[in-house]
């Protein structure tokens, strides 16, 4: 049986996410502080986290620090917090996901799903959207049966992304992961998600696959 933490301290949304939420073989388990969350996600550990950052006994940021240290299950922020740097925190602190409310019960579900789904195992060497096929083995991208030139940092770049299938990678990891701890000139990123773009979306004007979240990062979506 799958498992959900719901940690929410407001009575209403919490009924409102058990409600959606609810299906056959998912046992919801709900915290509404802290150290209820972490004490509940120890004793009884869940395959997914919901997580509210304003909690009475603490911050949810240092929950998710937390429960990084034992456990790679994944985890949705849902907050009312705006701030592009919050987010950024949170991301960069464990977090799988961001979703500011009020939020759609559609988006909801589908970032439950998507979330669900990378951290299945995978070892499919073939990846394959729209009309690209990524070789994960032979290191080799085509477009409609059509080789697809990419430079190394360009390669390097689409594969950390697909590797993150559905998960927001903030431009401080992207930056750190491919150009060391120091980097922190973003142009080069922007540059080389517009080469991506180009080479391997439909329309580079519209993507579809590589998608920016603003002021956080990108999101390699299948």
């Amino acid at each position: 049986m799958t498992t959900f933490l719901i940690i929410e301290d407001e009575t209403q949304i919490s009924r409102y996410l058990k409600r959606i939420l609810a299906a056959e073989h998912i046992k919801i388990l709900h915290a509404e502080t802290l150290h209820r969350g972490l004490a509940l996600a120890a004793a009884r550990p869940p395959d997914l986290v919901l997580l509210d950052l304003g909690l009475p006994d603490g911050e949810g940021l240092d929950f998710i620090q937390q429960f990084r240290t034992w456990s790679d299950k994944p985890i949705i922020v849902l907050s009312a917090r705006h701030e592009e740097s919050v987010k950024i925190m949170a991301l960069d602190r464990g977090a799988d996901d961001y979703l500011t409310k009020p939020f759609g019960v559609g988006e909801l579900q589908a970032r439950v799903r998507v979330a669900l789904r990378r951290r299945e195992p995978n070892t499919d060497r073939v990846k394959r959207f729209g009309e690209i096929e990524l070789d994960l083995e032979a290191h080799t991208v085509k477009r409609a049966g059509e080789l697809v030139h990419l430079t190394a940092m360009e390669y390097k770049l689409m594969e950390l992304l697909v590797r993150h299938t559905g998960k927001v990678l903030t431009q401080h990891f992207i930056l750190s992961s491919l150009w060391g701890p120091n980097a922190e000139d973003s142009q080069y990123l922007r540059v080389y998600i517009g080469h991506l773009r180009k080479k391997l979306e439909p329309d580079p004007r519209r993507p579809q696959h590589f998608i920016t979240e603003n002021g956080v990062g990108y999101r390699f979506v299948e």
